[in-house]
């Protein structure tokens, strides 16, 4: 369908109706009880979060090694399998579903996620947690990655071993691609396969983390579908000094000097902006919060210049991150001797720009902030550019409401912009639309553990994911048995 403003409109409509009748539905997971298709997901799941796969402590190459393996013993032939990448222990796996013959011809379904991990120390873990030992507890799989990203990494694999096992196909192939580096590092495994397999991934559509479900006092919110995202670039701010003896402190300190730049960074809130994806996640966004809350929302959407309502939005610091570029510091460096004047000081400032901001930009606004001849504001020769936001494409909104309503009843679909960053930003720089949408809810308030100390999953949330995505998957392939 060709994507128009209007047809936008009446999309959202159409994501956003009224309640539906309420209406009886079959738990998809029983505590204490997996189906066959659960108990698969449950043991490819353990088996990628027991493989330690981070960027310097570990490797992702046995972590596709064992995918490709279960690929093969589902019956997937070896020539519809590639393993591999720019460095022995970077390797990426990709395999593929073929489409029925004589179908009407459609480019691939792309299934992406990445099983490169954060790294963990058992040390900052809780005593009776260990980040690559995959724990059940109260309601919860703990575990490195268990949420970013070998949930849907393990969720893609078990149903792809299903659709083959089924002997389910599809009116057009689907491709499975588990990568590396996307947590860090030289080897991003998106980048390296487009750059050099291009035709092994190669897709009309692409299926990314970066989207997921809302929860609030353990019931649905939203379900969002992630259609863009900030853009992550870190800036340096340098000061330099001739230094000298600390028994003769002179005004130009080079640590001082750091510390007044950091304060005006610190201080300072770039412009509010808004695209088509904000826009419409703030407006809808509005009628499931709390009337004060959404009220501001709305009048927001409206007047991005009512100070009133930025106040009351941009308290909540999620928020206030969809709604600007931010840059915030998050390392220090400085000093040489304790008896000695600092000769040089530096700090890291990570900033998150909106999609329209771009980094030369950035670094000129903070150096226009600092306004200190003695700090330099560097930004690194390979920042990352912005790519423009997937359309809202009725393709893939209309099958994600529809399985969200069946799920969930009438819990709405959001468009929403990550504030963090995904390897979909590879896809729609080449003009081919990604989307973060899985399925997995979670509360923010609670849950939001990716990257950080006893990463988790909430158990009742994977099991409706993987029965969420599997549901989408064929419909958004038409999938059909070839057994009566």
């Amino acid at each position: 369908m060709r994507y128009t403003p209007r047809a936008t409109a009446v999309l959202l409509s159409t994501c956003l109706a009224l309640p539906l009748r309420a209406q009886m539905r079959a738990p998809i997971y029983k505590p204490g009880t997996l189906n066959a298709n659960q108990q698969v997901a449950h043991d490819i799941y353990k088996e990628l979060i027991e493989i330690n796969t981070g960027m310097k402590t570990g490797s992702v190459t046995p972590a596709a090694t064992a995918m490709a393996k279960r690929f093969r013993d589902a019956g997937i032939p070896e020539s519809d399998i590639f393993v591999g990448g720019p460095r022995p222990e970077k390797y990426n796996v990709v395999a593929r579903i073929h489409g029925r013959s004589g179908a009407t011809a459609r480019k691939p379904l792309l299934l992406l996620a990445h099983i490169d991990v954060v790294e963990a120390l058992k040390a900052d873990w809780s005593p009776d947690l260990d980040p690559f030992v995959f724990t059940e507890r109260d309601g919860y799989y703990y575990g490195r990655g268990t949420a970013d990203d070998k949930a849907m990494a393990s969720i893609f694999v078990t149903n792809t071993i299903r659709m083959v096992r089924e002997r389910i196909v599809p009116d057009r192939d689907i491709i499975i691609a588990l990568t590396a580096d996307e947590e860090g590092g030289g080897s991003n495994g998106v980048d390296w396969l487009l750059k050099n397999h291009h035709d092994l991934v190669d897709a009309a559509l692409v299926i990314n983390e970066g989207g997921g479900g809302t929860l609030r006092n353990g019931k649905p919110l939203f379900n969002s579908v992630q259609a863009t995202e900030k853009v992550t670039t870190n800036i340096t701010l340098r000061a330099t000094n001739r230094g000298g003896h600390s028994s003769v402190p002179r005004p130009d300190n080079a640590i001082t000097a750091l510390a007044d730049a950091l304060s005006k960074v610190g201080r300072h809130s770039f412009p509010v902006r808004f695209n088509e994806v904000t826009r419409a996640f703030f407006a809808k966004t509005a009628d499931v919060e709390t009337p004060a809350l959404g009220a501001a929302m709305k009048a927001l959407v409206a007047n991005p210049g009512d100070a009133a309502a930025l106040a009351l939005v941009s308290a909540d610091p999620r928020y206030n991150s969809m709604l600007r570029t931010t840059c915030v510091a998050t390392m220090l460096n400085g000093g040489h001797a304790t008896n000695a004047l600092p000769q040089l000081a530096e700090a890291t400032i990570n900033c998150r720009l909106f999609p329209t901001d771009t980094p030369e930009v950035i670094r000129a606004e903070i150096e226009r902030l600092v306004n200190d001849t003695s700090v330099k504001v560097i930004l690194p020769g390979t920042a990352r550019q912005p790519a423009p936001p997937s359309p809202l494409l009725p393709e893939l909104f209309e099958p994600v409401t529809q399985v969200t309503r069946e799920m969930w009843g009438n819990v709405p679909v959001i468009p929403v912009m990550s504030t963090g960053a995904t390897d979909s930003r590879f896809f729609r720089a080449l003009g081919i639309p990604a989307f973060g949408v899985s399925g997995l809810f979670s509360d923010p308030t609670v849950d939001a553990r990716a990257h950080g100390r006893d990463e988790r999953m909430r158990i009742q949330s994977y099991y409706e994911g993987q029965e969420f995505l599997w549901r989408l998957t064929n419909a958004l392939t038409s999938a059909r048995s070839t057994v009566p």
